[in-house]
């Protein structure tokens, strides 16, 4: 379980109500930056942590979030207006060029350090300003936790989940950095999309599946029941 949490707590919940044995190894520590918010027509959301990042503050304006979950998250941080793209970029991108005009002002792009720069290159590109913020760092774990180690070095994980491609990129890392890179041999590794997938790249997984849509249903779906290939669920 590489995603950070408290997103990780949340997945493990229904990976263990799946029959598995969840071990968690977030590959991220969030943490939210209380930058101020300038003016803008419309409050763009790319991830659940970005909504969490605005709990409390959320300003009075039209949220358009990347997905149903960003925006369930939004509306339980506080926002009130929401529309809610189909789960990527290029459809929140659409979503904003369907519901806002750039002659109506700027638009408000949130997102972690490193995060969403392609989403305010096509924006700009359909005529709009994008006032992008920095509300949370995403700083790299600095090791795989204690029961990952056990369980990867004892050949006891089927498979891994990878939310995003910095996730994969840093566990990656941080199985080399603990000589565990051969560990991947036995491990199914599960992607959200094609990008992540690619960077899985570099190490030997014993396959490699992507979900059919960017959401954390199509990944628990690849995972499945505990059991239903007839192999016991890792202990």
């Amino acid at each position: 379980m590489t995603r950070p949490e408290p997103g990780a707590a949340e997945t493990a919940i229904r990976v263990a109500a799946l029959g598995w044995h969840p071990v968690l190894a977030p590959a991220l520590v969030l943490e939210p930056r209380p930058v101020p918010l300038p003016a803008a027509q419309a409050l763009l959301l790319t991830s659940r942590a970005a909504a969490r990042a605005l709990a409390g503050r959320f300003p009075d304006l039209p949220v358009l979030a990347v997905g149903e979950a960003t925006a369930a998250e939004a509306r339980r941080a506080g926002a009130t207006r929401l529309h809610a793209a189909t789960g990527d970029a290029r459809s929140l991108a659409d979503l904003a060029t369907t519901v806002l005009e750039p002659r109506e002002g700027p638009l408000l792009l949130v997102a972690g350090r490193g995060y969403a720069l392609d989403l305010a290159e096509i924006l700009r590109w359909r005529g709009f300003r994008v006032r992008r913020r920095v509300v949370y760092d995403a700083h790299p774990a600095r090791h795989l936790p204690e029961e990952a180690l056990l369980a990867l070095r004892a050949g006891k994980i089927g498979s891994a989940l990878f939310f995003s491609p910095r996730s994969a990129e840093v566990t990656l890392s941080l199985m080399r950095d603990a000589g565990l890179a051969a560990a991947a041999t036995t491990v199914e590794a599960l992607a959200l999309s094609a990008r992540v997938a690619t960077t899985l790249r570099g190490l030997p997984w014993r396959a490699v599946r992507v979900a059919s849509d960017l959401n954390q249903n199509a990944l628990l779906a690849l995972l499945g029941p505990a059991g239903q290939t007839g192999e016991p669920p890792p202990s």
